[in-house]
């Protein structure tokens, strides 16, 4: 007897449409869950990304930079960035080589909001993660990746045209 997760995961075999829908569908989810976990330390998930971003970044950069290194739209990351300063989780300061493209910088209180944030994620992630084995867990780094890659590439292309 075929088990409709079973059944689920032989139609997304099938159907490359089915697995874009299903990757659509567990990034709603994921923010919403993200949004959840972070709610108490006043971020969102997209606040959390962008704390994330300028963390690893280990030095300050103009939120143009912030918003290609995660693929994001300049504006959106702008706006999210200035509810951040806002909030004193980061500051801008003068950047010595563009007039008009400050640098922003993580505060200890966004440190600290982002450290509280990532201690909440560990738990969590390991329940998500809760009956894959690693075998599993690396198939689907491959997967994101290619697909990352394929998009990127695609993208590059259009915009030749």
């Amino acid at each position: 007897m075929v088990t409709d997760a079973q059944d689920e995961e032989n139609a997304s075999r099938r159907d490359p449409d089915e697995l874009h829908t299903r990757f659509f569908r567990l990034n709603s989810r994921l923010l919403t869950a993200g949004d959840r976990l972070v709610a108490e330390l006043g971020l969102t998930s997209a606040r959390w990304q962008i704390l994330g971003a300028i963390t690893a970044a280990q030095q300050p950069q103009p939120v143009a930079w912030i918003a290609r290194d995660l693929s994001a739209n300049r504006q959106n990351v702008q706006r999210i960035v200035n509810d951040l300063e806002e909030e004193g989780l980061v500051r801008f300061e003068v950047n010595p080589h563009h007039r008009r493209a400050q640098l922003v910088v993580l505060t200890d209180k966004g440190r600290q909001a982002f450290d509280a944030a990532m201690g909440l994620q560990a738990a969590w992630v390991n329940r998500l993660s809760d009956g894959l084995s690693v075998e599993e867990i690396e198939a689907a780094h491959r997967v994101m990746i290619r697909l990352r890659n394929n998009l990127e590439d695609s993208m590059e292309t259009e915009n030749l045209e």
